[in-house]
């Protein structure tokens, strides 16, 4: 199984990893890409106004700009470290043991708006830059990653993949049609039984989800043995409209 995370806007600062090697990620066939995304960001770092209109930032903000200049030469954190905020503290991946930590490095990538998909233990600098962003003299992100994406996830040959991203980072790289997946929305039931889509607590769920399978290391390689997995571990998930599950909360 494959799991798909978004990233999040809010990330830890520093780090003790080697700088960013986009050749050593996760599916490095993306490695053109990066490149190019990076260039672009630490080249328009070097214009202050100017990053700030692209990136949309406050005047509060303004210090994220010095993390895209220092983008190639800054230390790394594992990805679900740098990450922070309401998905990756429910998480609490500096928590886990090391085997659970080695199942999130086996089987989750987190997608990044100027790396792509990366692994869990990926080593990545902070950054600044949404999954909506137009930067100077590249396509739209959409179209320089969604095909390229799609055709490495596809490589990996993985049985099921579990995509719990935002519907903004589903579109930098939809899942193949020819890989076994499912969407996941989390809801909540009112009294009458009906289903209701939740915002903070649908972040809040995915990262406990996550941090679930990371302790109990299942071996589900089918939506029907992580439904079996789920049902014994008293998660409620089950199957919604075409190609996506509901996990209830």
């Amino acid at each position: 199984m494959l799991i798909l995370l978004p990233p999040s806007e809010t990330k830890r600062a520093g780090g003790t990893g080697a700088p960013l090697a986009v050749e050593r990620l996760a599916l490095p066939e993306l490695a053109p890409q990066r490149a190019a995304v990076a260039e672009a960001l630490v080249d328009l770092s070097r214009d202050a106004e100017r990053a700030a209109r692209v990136l949309k930032l406050s005047e509060r903000q303004r210090g994220e700009i010095a993390h895209n200049a220092a983008l190639r030469t800054a230390p790394t954190l594992p990805a679900v470290d740098r990450y922070t905020g309401v998905l990756f503290d429910a998480l609490d991946a500096a928590t886990l043991p090391a085997a659970a930590r080695r199942w999130l490095g086996a089987h989750v990538l987190i997608h990044s708006a100027p790396f792509g998909p990366v692994g869990a233990l990926d080593g990545i600098p902070s950054y600044r830059l949404a999954a909506g962003t137009s930067l100077p003299d590249l396509p739209p992100l959409r179209r320089l990653w969604a095909g390229p994406v799609t055709a490495a996830l596809e490589a990996t040959a993985a049985r099921f993949v579990l995509d719990l991203r935002s519907e903004a980072y589903t579109a930098l790289g939809p899942v193949p049609e020819t890989t076994s997946s499912a969407y996941v929305r989390v809801v909540t039931e009112g009294p009458d039984g009906t289903a209701r889509a939740l915002n903070h607590f649908n972040k809040h769920a995915k990262g406990e989800f996550v941090r679930a399978l990371a302790l109990a290391g299942p071996r589900a390689g089918s939506l029907a043995s992580l439904l079996q997995w789920s049902a014994e571990a008293g998660w409620t998930l089950r199957p919604g409209v075409a190609g996506e599950l509901e996990l209830v909360v």
